[in-house]
């Protein structure tokens, strides 16, 4: 199968292209430089010199695919409602090239605008006045576009995606931890992160590509729930730090702004049917050995 994928030198992108091309498949990657487009062709993967607010580009490539993976996402989080605005163009502009073939199309969301506080399943609703509301919105809609002739799928990747090169939240959290002197938790820190090894995730992208059913969600999920205190102690551990409890208003100091509203979030989830119906059976380092062999170190 030849698959497009955006995003394609992200952190999770990089691994599902290493992944895809390990099984047999043949990639056409997105890129928007020099650097990217290089870092590709060292893989062995083609390269599509473009953007994903350039919908043209998008639709002509997706058209040559026999399938599509969707990871592209500005994680510039004081920009979210943009960036979900122009994820949702890229997702419709890529399901009109795509439309009556049939075709296989995985896009990404996440756990975290799931229900709070109870543990979340593949068919759990997610919140619609969250923070994260405006990325959600776009799921259901794509999902919905199966009746359009497209096998439209969609993974919801753990808050924590975890594996030598992260850039996301548990490394800003280990950034914020060495600043400030002290690795913090909210609270009694037992609310919870599910979490993901990249190389789980990776090969989850490709079963789902494979073998996906239409209007179906699966969760990049290997670890259903990891106590916030916990991952807070490791972070010290691993930077010979003190870690201490805040209430909310300290911790909002602490986690500058933005950053304490997800670590004080119970957001456990489930991978239970994803795992049953694909048969995808996570095995890579957990986020605590992770976080403790120095990986955001």
């Amino acid at each position: 199968m030849h698959v497009f994928v955006t995003g394609a030198t992200g952190f999770v992108g990089q691994a599902v292209v290493q992944e895809l091309l390990k099984n047999g498949h043949t990639v056409s990657g997105l890129a928007r430089s020099e650097a990217s487009a290089a870092a590709l062709e060292a893989k062995g993967a083609e390269v599509v010199r473009g953007t994903i607010e350039e919908i043209d580009c998008l639709k002509t490539a997706a058209s040559k695919a026999d399938g599509v993976i969707h990871l592209a996402f500005n994680h510039d989080f004081t920009k979210f409602d943009e960036s979900a605005k122009v994820e949702r163009a890229a997702i419709f502009g890529i399901v009109d090239a795509l439309e009556g073939t049939n075709k296989p199309f995985v896009i990404t969301s996440g756990t975290m605008a799931l229900p709070k506080g109870q543990l979340g399943a593949e068919d759990s609703v997610p919140e619609t006045n969250t923070f994260f509301s405006a990325r959600t919105g776009t799921e259901q809609e794509a999902l919905d576009c199966s009746s359009r002739g497209v096998r439209v799928s969609c993974i919801r990747l753990s808050p924590s995606t975890h594996d030598n090169g992260d850039k996301g939240f548990i490394k800003a959290i280990t950034e914020l931890a060495r600043t400030n002197g002290q690795s913090v938790y909210v609270g009694d820190g037992l609310n919870k992160w599910p979490a993901v090894h990249r190389l789980d995730a990776a090969r989850l992208y490709r079963l789902v590509l494979e073998n996906g059913v239409a209007g179906s969600r699966y969760h990049a999920v290997g670890e259903s729930g990891v106590p916030m205190k916990d991952i807070a102690e490791a972070i010290g551990q691993s930077l010979g730090l003190p870690t201490v409890s805040q209430d909310f208003e300290a911790a909002s100091r602490h986690f500058a702004g933005f950053m304490v509203h997800p670590v004080s979030s119970d957001n456990p989830a489930s991978s239970e049917k994803t795992q049953e119906q694909l048969g995808w059976k996570p095995s890579g380092p957990t986020l605590l050995e992770d976080i403790k062999s120095g990986v955001y170190v």
